[in-house]
C-alpha cells in the first residue's frame, strides 16, 4: 500500500505542475499575468527498524513570481511616461496652431505692415487705403482664428479630463472589489494568486491616468492614495474623484481635480487637489497642458493681439483722416480685466485709456495678487516666472506700474487672499477691426513743418510725426498723452504762426510758440533738454509739444523752420496728401515690443518660445518612457512567461506524470500478485 500511496501522491503533485504550466502557458499573453510555479516538498517519511521509509512528495503552494519593488516603480514610472506622453502630444498641437508660412499669423503681420507702403506712395489713393484696411482686417481674423484653435484644444482636454476622472472612479471600484474578494479568501492561509494579478493591473492601469501609492493592510487589502495622501481606496471602500473649475478662481477656467470622501455627502465636502502633488498619470499630464502650456499659448497670443492692437490704436489716434477728422481706434481693446477670486477683494486692470498701459512692457503671463497682514498690503506674482513685487497699500498698488499693467482695487482682500488677473487671455479672442471706412485711416500728420524761405544752410526735413510724448513735471516723467482728439495736446493752435525753431552758427536752436521745453529722449529715463538755447544734432529727433522732428544738414545763423497745426486753414488740404502718420504706423514694425523683439519679429519670437516648449516636452516624454520601458522589462523578467522555458517543463512533468502512473500500474500489478497468492 506504501508503494501506491507514493505513486498517487506522485501523480496527483506532477498532474498539478502539468497544470500550473498550462495555466502558465494560456496566460502568456494576458496583461498583468504573474508566472506561477508549483512549490514541492517531500512527505515525511515513516519510521522503521531499518530507518526511516519514503512516503513521496506533496505540494505544498502554488509559488507566484512576483517583485513587489519591480512592480511599483514601473507602475510609477509609466504614470510618469502616461503624463509626459499626454502632455507632449497636446502641445504640439498647440504648436500646429501657431504655424509659420503664407498663411500663418506672422504672414499677416507682415502682410499689413507691408501694405502701408502703397499709402505712403499716394495718400489720397482710396485703393491703396483699402487693401490696407483689408490687411487689417484679414490679421484681427487669424487672431481670432488662432484663439478659436486653442478654445478647441481647450475644450477637448476638458473632454477627455472628465473621461478619464470616470475611468478612474471605476476603477478604484474595481480595486475595492477585488481587495475584498482577496479579504475573504485570505484566511485559508493561502495566496490567491490570480487575484493579486487582477488587483495589480488595475493599479497598474489607474496609475495610466494618476499616479497612486499603495499600502498594504494586515487584511490582504491595499489602500491606494492620490495626490499625497487622499485615500481613494481603502479596504473595500472606493472614494471618488471629479474635475471642475476652482473654486479658489471662480471664472478662471482654471481646471482641477477634487477629492470626494467615500459616503454620504462626500460630493459636499470634496477636497480641491493640488496640482503639484499629482504626480504622473493622463490627468496630471493634461492638467499641466490646461493650466500651465496653453495659458502660456493663450496668453502670448492674447498679448501680441492687445500689444499690436493698442499700439496701432494709439498711432493711429495721433494721426488725420482723408476728412480731416480725427483718427479713430483700428481695432477693439478690453475696457478693463477684472480679477477672479472667491473672496471679498474687487479689482481691476484697466485698458480704457492708453496713458494707463505700456505695451512694449507686456509679459506673457497671468497675475495673482496676494494680500497679508497689515490689511491692504500684499505681493504681485507673475505666475510665469515667479517674479514678485511687493505693496503696502492699494494706494501703493495702484501707482506702481508692473509690467506695463496698473492694477486698480477698490476693496482689499483679507489676509492670505489671493485675487487672479488673466489680462491677455480673451485679447485675441476679441479682436476686431472698428475702421471700415478707407477714408477714415488717419495716414496724416496733424503737424505741418516747413523750412524759412530765407533759409541759406542745408537743412532738410527727414522726418515728422505725432508721438504724444509730454513732460508731466508732477510726476517727473516722460508720459504718453491720453488725448485722442489730433493734433497732440499740446501741439500748436488751429490758427497761429506755429512752433519757430531758429538756429544759430553754432550749431544751436531757440523755440518760440511752444508749450513745453523740447525733451531728450536719449536719456535714460528721458528728461527735459536743457535750455532754452538747444544742441542740434542731424539725423536726431527733437522732442517737442507730443510730436518730434527730425532734420538733417548744417543750418546757417537765422535759418528757421516752423511747425504748424496741419489742419490749420492757410494749408489749405495739404494734409490729405500727408502721409506721415502712415510712415509712424509702418515704423512700428522695427519698435521693440515682445521681450525685446521688434513687432515684425514678435511672432517668430511667439513661435520660438512654443517651440521650446514643445521640444521640451517630447524630450521629457521620451525619457520617461525609455525608464518606464526599462523599469518594464526588468518586471517582466521576472514575472513574464517564457513559451520556451514552459515547453521544457511541460515535457519535464509530463515524463514525471507518466512515471507516477506507472509506478502506480507496478504496485497495482503486486498488490494483485499477492491477492492471488494468498488466495491459494
Amino acid at each position: 500500500m506504501s508503494l501506491l500511496n507514493v505513486g498517487a501522491r506522485a501523480l496527483l503533485a506532477n498532474q498539478v505542475a502539468l497544470q500550473t504550466t498550462g495555466h502558465n502557458i494560456a496566460n502568456v499573453a494576458t496583461a498583468g499575468y504573474s508566472r506561477q510555479s508549483v512549490v514541492m516538498e517531500t512527505v515525511p517519511g515513516q519510521f522503521t527498524g531499518a530507518g526511516y521509509i519514503g512516503k513521496g512528495v506533496q505540494v505544498t503552494t502554488i509559488l507566484r513570481n512576483h517583485n513587489e519593488l519591480l512592480t511599483r516603480q514601473a507602475a510609477a514610472a509609466q504614470a510618469a511616461q502616461a503624463g509626459d506622453a499626454t502632455r507632449a502630444e497636446r502641445v504640439s498641437q498647440m504648436q500646429d496652431v501657431f504655424g509659420g508660412g503664407k498663411s500663418g499669423l506672422g504672414a499677416a503681420i507682415t502682410d499689413m505692415l507691408n501694405s502701408l507702403g502703397d499709402v505712403i506712395a499716394a495718400p489720397t489713393d482710396i485703393t491703396a487705403r483699402t487693401v490696407t484696411l483689408t490687411r487689417m482686417d484679414e490679421m484681427a481674423a487669424r487672431m481670432r482664428s488662432s484663439a478659436e484653435q486653442l478654445q478647441q484644444i481647450e475644450y477637448s482636454v476638458a473632454e477627455q479630463l472628465k473621461t478619464d476622472v470616470v475611468r478612474i472612479n471605476q476603477l478604484a471600484v474595481s480595486i475595492a472589489d477585488v481587495n475584498e474578494q482577496i479579504a475573504r479568501v485570505k484566511g485559508n492561509g493561502q495566496t490567491p494568486n490570480d487575484l493579486l494579478d487582477q488587483r495589480d493591473q488595475l493599479i497598474r492601469e489607474l496609475n495610466q491616468h494618476v499616479q497612486t501609492t499603495q499600502i498594504a493592510a494586515d487584511d490582504g487589502s491595499v489602500g491606494v492614495f492620490v495626490g499625497g495622501s487622499q485615500a481613494l481606496v481603502l479596504g473595500a471602500n472606493a472614494a471618488q474623484l471629479a474635475v471642475g473649475e476652482s473654486k479658489l478662481f471662480p471664472g478662471s477656467q482654471r481646471q482641477t481635480l477634487y477629492f470626494q470622501p467615500s459616503g454620504a455627502g462626500g460630493a459636499s465636502v470634496s477636497v480641491e487637489l493640488n496640482e503639484d502633488m499629482l504626480g504622473g498619470g493622463q490627468t496630471a499630464g493634461l492638467l499641466r497642458f490646461a493650466n500651465q502650456d496653453l495659458t502660456e499659448g493663450r496668453n502670448l497670443l492674447g498679448r501680441m493681439a492687445l500689444s499690436i492692437g493698442a499700439t496701432l490704436n494709439y498711432q493711429q489716434k495721433m494721426g488725420v483722416t482723408l476728412d480731416g477728422k480725427a483718427g479713430g481706434a483700428l481695432f477693439s481693446t478690453p475696457a478693463d480685466i477684472p480679477g477672479m477670486t472667491g473672496g471679498n477683494a474687487q479689482g481691476k486692470i484697466s485698458f480704457a485709456d492708453s496713458s494707463k498701459f505700456t505695451p512694449t512692457q507686456f509679459a506673457a503671463s497671468d497675475y495673482e495678487v496676494r494680500f497679508g497682514d497689515p490689511a491692504g498690503s500684499g505681493v504681485v506674482t507673475r505666475l510665469s516666472d515667479g517674479k514678485t513685487a511687493t505693496f503696502a497699500d492699494l494706494d501703493a498698488l495702484r501707482e506702481q506700474q508692473i509690467d506695463g499693467l496698473t492694477f486698480d482695487f477698490t476693496n482689499a482682500g483679507s489676509n492670505g487672499e489671493r485675487v487672479l488677473f488673466k489680462p491677455f487671455a480673451g485679447a485675441a479672442t476679441n479682436m476686431h477691426m472698428l475702421v471700415t471706412s478707407p477714408r477714415d485711416l488717419a495716414a496724416a500728420n496733424p503737424v505741418n513743418a516747413a523750412m524759412g524761405t530765407a533759409n541759406g544752410g542745408t537743412l532738410q526735413l527727414a522726418g515728422l510725426r505725432a508721438t504724444g510724448l509730454s513732460w508731466d513735471p508732477a510726476l517727473s516723467q516722460v508720459e504718453m498723452s491720453g488725448s485722442v482728439t489730433p493734433p497732440p495736446s499740446p501741439a500748436p493752435p488751429a490758427t497761429s504762426a506755429g512752433v519757430v525753431l531758429t538756429f544759430a552758427d553754432d550749431g544751436t536752436f531757440t523755440l518760440a510758440g511752444n508749450t513745453n521745453p523740447p525733451l531728450d529722449m536719449n536719456a535714460t529715463p528721458p528728461v527735459e533738454m536743457s535750455g532754452p538755447t538747444y544742441a542740434y544734432t542731424p539725423g536726431q529727433a527733437i522732442h517737442i509739444d507730443g510730436w518730434s522732428l527730425t532734420l538733417q544738414g548744417t543750418p546757417k545763423d537765422g535759418d528757421t523752420v516752423t511747425v504748424g497745426n496741419a489742419l490749420d486753414p492757410q494749408y489749405g488740404d495739404l494734409y490729405t496728401r500727408n502721409a506721415g502718420n502712415a510712415g509712424a504706423l509702418q515704423a512700428l514694425r522695427d519698435v521693440k515690443m515682445f521681450d525685446d523683439a521688434t513687432l515684425s519679429d514678435g511672432y517668430a519670437s511667439l513661435m520660438a518660445q512654443v517651440g521650446t516648449r514643445t521640444q521640451s516636452a517630447l524630450y521629457a516624454a521620451n525619457l520617461s518612457g525609455s525608464i518606464a520601458n526599462n523599469l518594464e522589462a526588468s518586471r517582466t523578467a521576472v514575472s513574464g512567461v517564457n513559451l520556451d522555458e514552459e515547453a521544457a517543463r511541460l515535457i519535464q512533468f509530463q515524463q514525471a506524470y507518466q512515471a507516477s502512473a506507472k509506478m502506480l500500474q507496478v504496485a497495482q500489478t503486486i498488490f494483485d500478485n499477492l491477492l492471488q497468492t494468498v488466495g491459494r
